[in-house]
């Protein structure tokens, strides 16, 4: 079939031993990442009950991702992939442990949690783009839209059923939000072991300039490259207004819906039925379908951000949550996927992180957001996050459209 991105079908890229353990190795981390994320944000909300909170614990992420994530890229371009992944992972498990041991114990503060999601962003900052740039090595470039999805979908998988647990098992007594982190520190470690196993992911630099000149020679690259840059910033945009709202949905669970933890794990879950279904659904996608439906999904994202922030009851949100994840998983794992097909090789860690700069930004709007849900109402504020980002996706197309009517401009993928 002409324009399809890879042979072998929807899960054509499995049958390449080094993408099977990536995958592997990526599902026990990202389990980590799910239980401490929801033990995380649970946690703040029950220590301080306020938005402003919530959004405090977010923006201590995303300021050590502004400046790890680039760095984070730049390493992945340097130095030996599977070395920055192993030190990666035995950090994030040495955190999840010792929040689990502060919280055991009756020591831990608020203070705690800003701290470690600081160390938590900027080592996701190392994971990210060093995953990524191994994963194109991975598979041939025929099946590279193939294998980011997957690996997309392996993640989302993890959220169908990791913060719906989590969320119960806080409210179990036995277990606890302290025992839900003594899980994620051992499922951390699982993926740890998993990474002691992968070659070593040399680096593809074979010039010898400073980490800094590299860095910046990521960024003249990209902004000579006008399909990239166009990409780049629209991702900042959508993600940086509009994926605030997982920050704030304990306070939906709680304050609005009455549903406590449970419900907050559930909102969590569905958002990730919705995402695995739309990433193995497009796993197998036409190449020539790829911008387009990136573009859709950033316009659906907005538009059903709004609804949810209306919805009136909880099992309306629940279903409205379902549609929003798989809305921005699409976005999201479009961007990997295109972003990978624009860069040469050499690039790929840098233009990674690039992306993930996004998720930093994401993380810096949470506290101003926060702060005007206290003030303003959270469904008002919700709803006008949603608004700015059908705007603003509305307009990125329209660009895209006017841009690619000139053949020298357009670039085929």
């Amino acid at each position: 079939m002409a324009g399809v991105e890879s042979d072998g079908g929807r899960f054509a890229s499995w049958s390449e031993p080094l993408f099977r353990r990536l995958l592997i190795g990526g599902v026990f981390t990202f389990l980590a990442m799910q239980g401490s994320t929801i033990a995380r944000g649970w946690l703040a909300f029950e220590l301080t009950g306020t938005n402003t909170a919530l959004g405090g614990v977010l923006i201590g992420f995303g300021l050590s991702s502004l400046i790890a994530i680039p760095t984070g890229g730049v390493i992945a371009d340097r130095f030996p992939k599977r070395r920055v992944l192993i030190a990666a992972s035995t950090v994030q498990t040495l955190v999840s442990l010792s929040l689990a041991i502060a919280i055991s114990t009756g020591v831990i503060a608020y203070w705690m949690l800003i701290v470690a999601s600081v160390v938590q962003g900027a080592m996701i900052s190392l994971l990210g783009p060093a995953r990524l740039a191994m994963l194109a090595e991975a598979v041939p470039p025929e099946r590279m839209t193939n294998a980011i999805l997957l690996s997309q979908s392996s993640l989302q998988f993890t959220r169908v059923f990791g913060p719906a647990t989590a969320g119960v098992l806080i409210g179990v007594s036995a277990v606890g939000v302290d025992g839900v982190y003594y899980l994620a520190a051992a499922s951390a470690a699982l993926g740890l072991a998993a990474s002691w196993g992968l070659p070593e992911g040399q680096p593809r630099l074979t010039h010898r300039r400073t980490p800094v000149e590299d860095l910046l020679d990521g960024f003249r690259y990209v902004r000579s490259n006008r399909r990239l840059a166009h990409l780049l910033l629209l991702s900042f945009a959508v993600v940086l207004i509009g994926f605030p709202h997982v920050a704030f949905l304990p306070t939906l669970a709680e304050d609005i819906f009455n549903a406590g933890s449970s419900g907050f794990g559930l909102l969590n879950t569905a958002a990730a039925i919705g995402a695995l279904v739309v990433t193995l659904g497009l796993a197998g996608i036409a190449a020539n379908r790829l911008w387009r439906i990136q573009a859709v999904s950033a316009v659906a994202f907005g538009l059903l951000l709004v609804v949810f922030a209306v919805a009136p009851i909880f099992p309306v949100a629940l279903l409205v949550m379902l549609f929003v994840g798989a809305a921005a998983a699409a976005f999201q794992g479009l961007n990997n996927s295109l972003a990978l097909k624009l860069a040469p090789v050499e690039y790929h860690g840098r233009v990674q992180s690039l992306l993930m700069l996004s998720f930093s930004g994401f993380g810096l709007a949470a506290l101003p957001l926060g702060i005007v849900a206290d003030a303003v109402g959270l469904r008002e504020t919700l709803s006008a996050m949603g608004v700015a980002v059908f705007v603003i996706s509305l307009v990125s197309m329209a660009v895209a459209r006017r841009r690619d009517r000139n053949p020298v401009e357009v670039l085929e993928l």
